[in-house]
């Protein structure tokens, strides 16, 4: 069995149980995971915040919604995506800023100037990209390409089909590399395409 599921199992029964000890874990398993992912709707170091504590507060309280059996991971990015569209929904507006929160630390301790201005201006192409697509297509990108959900975690999260979700990434796809190309960069052939 994936130790990341008996992890989520152990959690679930847990946290069911009220064990605050169980929500604590949680809270360190998926802190970074809640803040990144609010951090990709909002685009804002605050609401990200705002947004990852509000999910762990519905999570606390609505644990006993969660069907035994399902992932709990996939019903944890249900929650925090729920939140953050429903946090952008009450503001009227997307903020401008397309920089991504710096990454703790670096593989090789000393970035290469030069692959760090590239890879942040793709960065930068690809979220202002992202955000001409639909919220659905956005999502599944995301929860795929950015937080490694598989196909059945990202249809339980978005509550539609594999089916559906294999559509979503397909547009999503199409429709990044074409604003991609249209600025003369490329996007990684994992990404669906025509």
């Amino acid at each position: 069995m994936n130790p990341e599921r008996e992890l989520d199992l152990g959690l679930e029964v847990r946290l069911r149980q009220g064990d605050p000890d169980a929500f604590r874990q949680l809270v360190e398993a998926y802190k970074r995971k809640f803040y990144g992912l609010a951090y990709q709707y909002t685009r804002n170091h605050a609401d990200a915040e705002d947004v990852s504590q509000t999910a762990f507060i519905k999570v606390f309280r609505s644990i006993g919604t969660f069907k035994a059996g399902s992932s709990l991971n996939a019903w944890l990015y249900r929650v925090v995506v729920n939140t953050a569209i429903d946090h952008i929904r009450k503001r009227s507006f997307y903020p401008e800023t397309l920089a991504r929160p710096e990454e703790a630390g670096t593989a090789s301790g000393s970035p290469d100037p030069a692959r760090s201005a590239e890879a942040a201006l793709l960065r930068k192409k690809l979220d202002a990209a992202l955000e001409r697509i639909s919220e659905r297509e956005r999502t599944a990108f995301l929860l795929r390409f950015d937080h490694g959900l598989n196909l059945q975690e990202i249809a339980d999260v978005l509550d539609v089909s594999v089916g559906s979700v294999k559509s979503y990434l397909f547009r999503s796809g199409r429709k990044l590399r074409r604003e991609l190309a249209g600025a003369g960069l490329r996007l990684s052939e994992e990404v669906p395409h025509a």
